[in-house]
C-alpha cells in the first residue's frame, strides 16, 4: 500500500486549495484537494509533508499537525494510506504550481468546491474544529463513494 501526504493550510480564516485543472489523465482531474503526494522510498510522512509542500507551493512550512490517517480503496488505483495535515505557518511566497491553480478559499466555502465525496468526510471536523486525532476508511467505485468508517481517538 502506498503512503500520501494531504495538507491543508491556514491563513486568515482561508486553505490553500489546489484545483487540478492541468493533467489531462490526473484521478483528481477538475477537483479541488489540498497540496501533497506520494511518499518516496524512506520518507517518514512529515518529510514527505514538507517535500511535497514545497514542490507544489514554494513554502516552507514551519508549523503542521498531524491530524488523521486516511485508507482509501478504489477499483482505479492501487490502496493508499494518506496522512492528513493542516499548517497554520509557512515562509516564502506561494509559486506556480504545474499540476494545477492555488487559490485561498475561505472556510465556509470549501464545501461547496467539487471535491471527492469522502473529502467532506475529513473536511467537516476539521472546519468545524475538532482536535482529535481519527482513522477514516474510504471505498470507491469510480467516483461513487461505497463505503466508509470514522474513529475518532
Amino acid at each position: 500500500m502506498r503512503m500520501t501526504t494531504l495538507c491543508y493550510i491556514e491563513k486568515d480564516g482561508s486553505y490553500l486549495m489546489l484545483h487540478r485543472n492541468k493533467k489531462k489523465h490526473d484521478i483528481n482531474h477538475e477537483k479541488w484537494i489540498g497540496v501533497g503526494g506520494h511518499a518516496e522510498d524512506g520518507e517518514s510522512p512529515e518529510e514527505c509533508l514538507l517535500r511535497e509542500v514545497k514542490e507544489e507551493t514554494g513554502v516552507t512550512l514551519t508549523s503542521y499537525k498531524f491530524r488523521s490517517l486516511i485508507t482509501f480503496i478504489s477499483d482505479q488505483c492501487e490502496p493508499e494510506q494518506m496522512c492528513l495535515f493542516t499548517a497554520d505557518a509557512f515562509i516564502g511566497e506561494i509559486t506556480e504550481c504545474d499540476e494545477g491553480d492555488l487559490l485561498w478559499v475561505p472556510k465556509d466555502k470549501i464545501l461547496s468546491l467539487p471535491t471527492w465525496e469522502g473529502d467532506i468526510l475529513f473536511l467537516e471536523p476539521i472546519l468545524h474544529g475538532e482536535q482529535r486525532f481519527f482513522t477514516l476508511k474510504l471505498v470507491y467505485e469510480g467516483d461513487i463513494l461505497t463505503e466508509h468508517q470514522i474513529h475518532f481517538y
